[in-house]
């Protein structure tokens, strides 16, 4: 279901009332926030004069790349450089995230700014803080929101290439290389459109995920093989790590992601569940398929949501009380998980 209440923003933008912007997104940006972040403001630029994207946190190096990254800020890196942004901004795009503690820190001044809010989000039970929205959780990504609010507001004449190259990127992130169920024929027609545009999927695959680094492949490797646990009567899949071998092998952001999506893989597994001590907190990454809702179990156990076959989660116990929560919580949806 789309929500879209941003007639009057669009108008002013054509108008060209506004003069600073600041575009955020979530902690630890993916492809879809990084796409879309940046894709939104190759755009604005185009009617705006000072438009700035603020992370709260960094991000992979496989995003690098993207057209603009360049000038991103990031708030742990420069507090005061992006608050004195958000303190003088007119208006804040807030990319891919629904609740204003997903951006840590940054929320707090958001929050208290004075400036028009506006979300444009694909994540369920959104809170209500922005002054405009547009919504829809049917959407494969953000970044396919973003291409929908330029394209039908604004015309597809202003779709770059380097829009389009950030769109696609979180466009193809977000469902898995268009593996995952939110791929819908909608969705690879809009992939197709964004390539009519100058995306170059061939570089674009390649920039992500032909990147890796020889730490990065043995840490996965080890995951593999020492690591992952199987629940069969709950036809699940656990990794879990602590922090001596996230320093054993030199973790960097990015390094862990995709890596809960290889328990889905084998045979007869229908939940897939990654746990990583981030020292601060116990953070839980969930994946599953078919009808069992991992975003309703993140929630009712571990702080979490998302969508129903991709959530995330959180505790503040120590990581072998977050594992043994986990293994007795699941036990509870033996039949559901056995039936799917």
């Amino acid at each position: 279901m789309l929500i879209n209440n941003t007639s009057l923003l669009v108008q002013n933008i054509k108008d060209r009332k506004y003069h600073s912007v600041v575009i955020t997104t979530h902690h630890k940006p993916d492809g879809d926030a990084m796409g879309s972040t940046l894709g939104l403001c190759a755009f604005l630029k185009e009617f705006i004069d000072d438009v700035v994207v603020c992370t709260p946190t960094d991000y992979a190096e496989n995003l690098f790349w993207l057209p603009g990254n360049e000038n991103v800020i990031d708030f742990e890196q420069n507090p005061a450089v992006v608050s004195e942004k958000v303190a003088g901004a007119e208006l804040i795009f807030c990319l891919d995230f629904n609740r204003l503690s997903r951006i840590n820190q940054l929320g707090e001044l958001v929050g208290e700014s004075k400036a028009s809010k506006i979300m444009i989000d694909h994540h369920l039970e959104p809170e209500n803080f922005s002054d405009f929205t547009y919504w829809n959780h049917q959407a494969s990504s953000t970044c396919e929101l973003i291409y929908l609010w330029i394209k039908e507001s604004f015309g597809p004449g202003f779709i770059s290439k380097d829009i389009a190259t950030c769109l696609y990127t979180g466009l193809m992130t977000d469902t898995g290389n268009f593996q995952h169920n939110n791929t819908k024929p909608f969705t690879l027609r809009l992939a197709a459109d964004l390539m009519e545009f100058g995306a170059d999927h061939l570089a674009i695959h390649a920039n992500i995920y032909d990147v890796f680094t020889l730490d990065r492949t043995k840490l996965w490797g080890y995951c593999l093989y020492k690591k992952l646990e199987i629940i069969p009567e709950c036809r699940t899949a656990l990794i879990y790590l602590d922090r001596d071998e996230l320093r054993q092998f030199h973790v960097q952001t990015g390094d862990t992601e995709g890596l809960v999506n290889f328990g889905l893989g084998l045979k007869d597994i229908v939940l897939s569940v990654l746990i990583i001590d981030r020292t601060e907190r116990v953070k839980m990454s969930f994946r599953s398929k078919g009808t069992f809702p991992a975003n309703e179990f993140a929630g009712k156990y571990f702080e979490g949501g998302g969508h129903r076959n991709a959530a995330g989660g959180q505790s503040t116990e120590t990581l072998e009380e977050t594992v043994a929560k986990f293994k007795a919580s699941i036990q509870w949806y033996k039949k559901e998980l056995q039936a799917i």
